[in-house]
């Protein structure tokens, strides 16, 4: 019989077992997956058509192209705000094509929280399901 004090054991069975078949269904297409998402390279441009960001799966910057018109706006200030929203959008984009490769293995909930680093949430999630409490 459970107590409050100790978890809940066929849950913990049942999460295990979901676990063992989430992890054999990545080690199946591991391989496949893992190089469609480090092949993926997303552009962005900015909404004034001068600032064109591209980056890596993982919001890394790959390339950076300025139209040689903004140096009709000397504004160093809004420069860098385009460029830094262009390339958060940017990696908006990368992170979900990131989700739809994995959707298929990992729930989308938890890929969400790694790419977002919220390690919170995966604690929390994690001790939902095997019964216990934080």
């Amino acid at each position: 019989m459970d107590s409050p004090d100790r978890p809940d054991v066929a849950g913990m069975r049942a999460y295990a077992e979901e676990l063992q078949g989430m992890f054999q269904r990545i080690q199946d297409a591991g391989a496949e997956l893992h190089a469609k998402a480090r092949a993926i390279q997303v552009t962005e441009t900015s909404r004034d058509g001068l600032v064109s960001v591209t980056v890596s799966a993982r919001g890394e910057l790959v390339r950076l192209d300025l139209d040689p018109r903004i140096y009709r706006r000397p504004d160093a200030r809004h420069l860098a705000d385009t460029i830094a929203e262009t390339a958060r959008r940017a990696t908006a984009r990368a992170q979900e094509r990131v989700v739809e490769i994995f959707e298929p293995v990992i729930p989308t909930e938890e890929i969400q929280a790694h790419l977002n680093g919220d390690l919170e949430a995966v604690m929390a999630r994690l001790t939902e399901r095997m019964g216990g409490t934080r």
